[in-house]
């Protein structure tokens, strides 16, 4: 219960409030009933799939065998940094193992590791597609199908079988190009243009 003081408090706190005329509420209505126009594109939208951007195919290639050496750099690469690579002089620092995946799975993992190498800044990696040495026609299939994409990715500056620590032939160093962003940053830092 409140005491006669604590009501004249309140009414004193309350004397310059008003009484508000209009409704303060939002009109709720029913929604209109879709259009046929608005159905198909919604149907449209969800059919629709998704564009794959991905240049590597998986037609035919060119079969390597287990021995193989896969070799390849972009005109322009120095031969002191092919050199180093193709030695494994520069850290590895990232990799992607495609053992035990498919030809479509290891085509969407390459065009997909190579897009985050740059994003992030990775410059030296190593793709690890095993040897095919088990395969009984001695063909060494996503060995085959790396030499043939990564000279298609523009990110991808040059590669090499990697030493026999790394994996020998059935692994690659790649180097992969600088980002925009580092660029940009090194042309910040050394003052060019």
């Amino acid at each position: 219960m409140t005491t006669k003081e604590e009501r004249l408090s309140f009414l004193e706190e309350m004397k310059d409030v008003r009484r508000i005329r209009k409704p303060n509420r939002a009109e709720v209505t029913t929604p209109r009933e879709l259009t046929p126009g608005h159905l198909e594109r919604q149907r449209a939208a969800v059919e629709k799939p998704a564009r794959d951007t991905n240049p590597l195919t998986s037609d035919m290639v060119e079969p390597l065998t287990a021995h193989d050496i896969l070799s390849w750099q972009r005109p322009g690469i120095q031969h002191g940094v092919f050199r180093k690579l193709r030695l494994g002089q520069y850290p590895i620092e990232a990799r992607l193992d495609l053992h035990r995946m498919t030809v479509e799975q290891s085509r969407r993992e390459v065009f997909r590791f190579i897009g985050d190498c740059v994003r992030y800044g990775l410059r030296s990696v190593i793709i690890l597609h095993g040897k095919g040495e088990r395969n009984p026609d001695g063909i060494a299939q996503l060995k085959s199908y790396l030499a043939k994409w990564l000279p298609e990715l523009d990110d991808v500056l040059a590669f090499h079988s990697a030493q026999k620590h790394h994996g020998g032939t059935g692994a690659v160093y790649v180097m992969v190009r600088k980002s925009d962003r580092d660029k940009q940053h090194n042309r910040e830092l050394h003052g060019s243009r």
